[in-house]
């Protein structure tokens, strides 16, 4: 329904998009990624309508609606649902009900609905934004980050949202696990041209990898074949009776395009300065009490002790005191009862959003991160930034003229400055792209300390998390165990408002179990294992086809050196037969290792749920 016909654009000597494009088919939600200022954000406005590329067109029937999601934040209603149906179409201007509905799934209660915009936080004035768009039924769902400022019941009752949604979604976000949860396609923007595949991200960034080796590898063999070419018309150029062959290999050279080798993409790289502790215990929180009103306590009688191995995520709706819990572990804030006890060997990290206004608008980024640990040299100080992709003369730029995620990469850059062994983290994947999240999650994975962190991204949960702080029912809990068994076991409340009901599996016997398991393995096996032989022979004859392919190269070579011309045609006619039937070879390849992993992937479904089954017949046992 929208198509995107070979765009470029410029912004200076910069080149974001250049002759590319791709489709949106209907009942296609596409997720767009792509690093941070390699034009994501462009391409929406361009798609909306308030930015226009440079060449190439934008196309879209007349009757085709777009809603996007603004991220400027503008009220003219004094009521909340009043400021939600601004967004109904003509014909449903009363219909309160559906901009109701949608207001409860995104968080706000019924009283919430006569309350005036301008009394909600920042993130919940977001949602009203979203709920906007929502009820206008726009035939594109256009999302810039929705989940910046959404707590995990939101999202997790958006993504269903979005899952059931009838028409298209164009979503551009940094959690990974939420967008894989609602695409069926990926768009990604790199090296200035747009792929679209069918699948998830990782599929996606697979996908790029694949394609990157195999340009490098056919780059590489054009140059070894180039330098070949230019060696036989060397040599055989004074030879009549070989002159049409060589005339046909220099007008082959004059045709050939060389392929650049593909530049290395930076990334943030992420490596925090690990501080050594001896001690057992990193803090110990004892009977803890705070609230910004003594009747209306957010934190109360809670006690925590923090060990030198923990990942302890920090989880619940918001407003509900996540980060107040933060601040006063940091100190930043005093409590009303209780102690927070660190131990005197502790070195802590302490990172907020809302700390970037702590930022000195006329400093460099070298000297903010040179004046936040004083007696660093200031080629430490260029290496972080370089770390945090302000290379060379863009470490010089004003604190003044950075974007909001700019400044948080310079929050992130003081962080990694000094030594530490505790850090307390609040959302730090906002403002970061999908590859930033990736590669600060590996950091954190490896960090020898303490993590403390709020966050709603569940895909950094479930990898990292192994014990959860939880604001839930009215109270601070802790889960002792990982953020999926807290799923699994607890759940979050009203879950049914964000996630469809999970049905009670049937309750069979241990025999009907194994009895059952045993048939999901043989057919896994009857299914699997002739896609399995298959791959095997495949490989074998691609690694059959190498061998003879290095074996004619070298063959190539000496006939080349013995001047031996008919011997030479004949060896390169082999070589393209082969190297042709190895294209064929991979293509049927890939097709089955596609086969292989779905079919892996139906019967392990199929096993986890017999798993559940099992779990819950023990739990009504006992």
């Amino acid at each position: 329904m929208l198509n995107i016909e070979a765009v470029s654009k410029h912004f200076g000597n910069q080149i974001l998009l250049d002759q590319t494009g791709f489709q949106i088919n209907p009942g296609e939600r596409v997720g767009l990624v792509g690093r941070n200022g390699h034009g994501k954000t462009t391409l929406l406005n361009m798609i909306s309508g308030s930015d226009h590329p440079d060449e190439g067109s934008i196309l879209y029937p007349s009757w085709y609606k777009l809603g996007f999601l603004s991220q400027k934040i503008m009220f003219s209603q004094s009521r909340v649902i009043d400021e939600a149906m601004l967004g109904l179409l003509e014909h449903e201007k009363d219909h309160y009900w559906k901009a109701e509905k949608i207001l409860a799934g995104l968080g706000f209660s019924q009283d919430d609905m006569a309350k005036n915009p301008e009394m909600f936080s920042g993130g919940f004035q977001v949602r009203l934004n979203l709920a906007k768009v929502l009820v206008s039924d726009p035939d594109l769902l256009i999302l810039d980050e929705p989940t910046n400022y959404l707590d995990i019941t939101s999202i997790r009752w958006i993504s269903k949202f979005l899952v059931s949604w009838p028409r298209e979604v164009l979503l551009v976000t940094h959690d990974r696990g939420f967008m894989d949860s609602v695409v069926t396609h990926i768009a990604g923007i790199h090296r200035q041209k747009i792929k679209k595949i069918k699948g998830d991200t990782s599929k996606y960034y697979l996908q790029i990898a694949q394609d990157e080796e195999v340009w490098e590898k056919t780059r590489q063999n054009e140059e070894k074949r180039t330098k070949e070419i230019e060696v036989f018309i060397s040599k055989f150029r004074a030879k009549a009776r070989l002159a049409s062959m060589v005339q046909s290999r220099i007008k082959t050279l004059a045709k050939s395009q060389p392929k650049e080798k593909l530049q290395k993409l930076k990334n943030l790289e992420f490596s925090f300065n690990s501080f050594a502790f001896a001690g057992k215990q990193v803090l110990n929180i004892e009977s803890l009490s705070f609230g910004w009103e003594q009747k209306n306590l957010l934190i109360n009688d809670f006690s925590l002790t923090v060990y030198p191995e923990d990942r302890i995520g920090i989880i619940g709706k918001n407003g509900k005191g996540k980060t107040t819990l933060l601040k006063l572990i940091s100190g930043n804030l005093k409590a009303a009862a209780g102690s927070i006890k660190i131990n005197p060997g502790v070195r802590q990290g302490y990172f907020e959003q809302t700390n970037v206004q702590s930022l000195n608008d006329n400093f460099t980024i070298e000297d903010e991160l040179l004046l936040s640990v004083p007696d660093s040299d200031r080629q430490r100080v260029r290496n972080i930034c370089g770390a945090m992709m302000f290379e060379k003369d863009a470490a010089l730029k004003k604190i003044s003229i950075l974007s909001g995620g700019e400044k948080s990469r310079v929050m992130l850059g003081k962080l990694l400055m000094s030594p530490v062994n505790l850090l307390v983290l609040d959302e730090p994947s906002n403002h970061l792209d999908i590859e930033s999240c990736d590669s600060l999650m590996c950091a954190l994975d490896d960090f020898k300390g303490a993590v403390i962190v709020v966050t709603h991204n569940e895909m950094f949960l479930h990898s990292l998390a192994n014990r959860l702080v939880v604001f839930k029912n009215k109270s601070l809990e802790i889960f002792e165990g990982t953020y999926k068994e807290f799923l699994d076991k607890e759940g979050w409340e009203d879950e049914e408002n964000y996630t469809e009901t999970k049905k009670k599996p049937s309750i069979l016997s241990k025999k009907e179990i194994r009895q059952k398991k045993s048939e999901i393995i043989n057919g896994k096996s009857r299914k699997i294992n002739p896609v399995k032989q298959k791959i095997e022979k495949l490989e074998n004859s691609i690694d059959k086809n190498e061998k003879l392919i290095n074996d004619i190269n070298e063959k190539l070579l000496k006939a080349s050196f013995n001047q031996e011309s008919s011997k030479i045609e004949e060896l390169s006619q082999e070589l393209s037969n082969l190297e042709n039937s190895n294209e064929s070879l991979f293509g049927d390849l890939e097709i089955h290792m596609d086969k292989f992993e779905k079919i892996e992937k139906i019967y392990d479904i199929q096993l986890q749920e017999l798993d559940r089954e099992q779990n819950f017949n023990g739990q009504k046992k006992y």
